[in-house]
């Protein structure tokens, strides 16, 4: 699954354009490399992603679409979230 896609279906982003432009300018990194949009995720990747004055560290546990209608199960583990400086 393509990284946009993924951060809008897993609900870190809410819109699929936005997590396009997040990745176009360079603030989301998948296993500690920069990330365009269509890099495609795989299962345990960790994604970093910086949000204005916190960034936050995942680990994909799956790029199923239908897991995001059982709410019950996640698509991703957070990791650690940390404030910028």
């Amino acid at each position: 699954m393509r990284l946009d896609k993924y951060l809008k279906v897993s609900r870190l982003i809410k819109r699929r354009t936005v997590a396009k432009e997040v990745a176009t300018s360079e603030r989301i990194l998948v296993n500690g490399k920069l990330a365009k949009p269509s890099k495609e995720i795989k299962v345990s990747d960790i994604i970093t992603i910086e949000f204005g004055t916190k960034i936050v560290n995942i680990r994909v546990l799956s790029i199923d679409e239908k897991t995001k209608k059982d709410l019950s199960s996640t698509m991703y583990e957070l990791i650690d979230e940390t404030k910028k400086i």
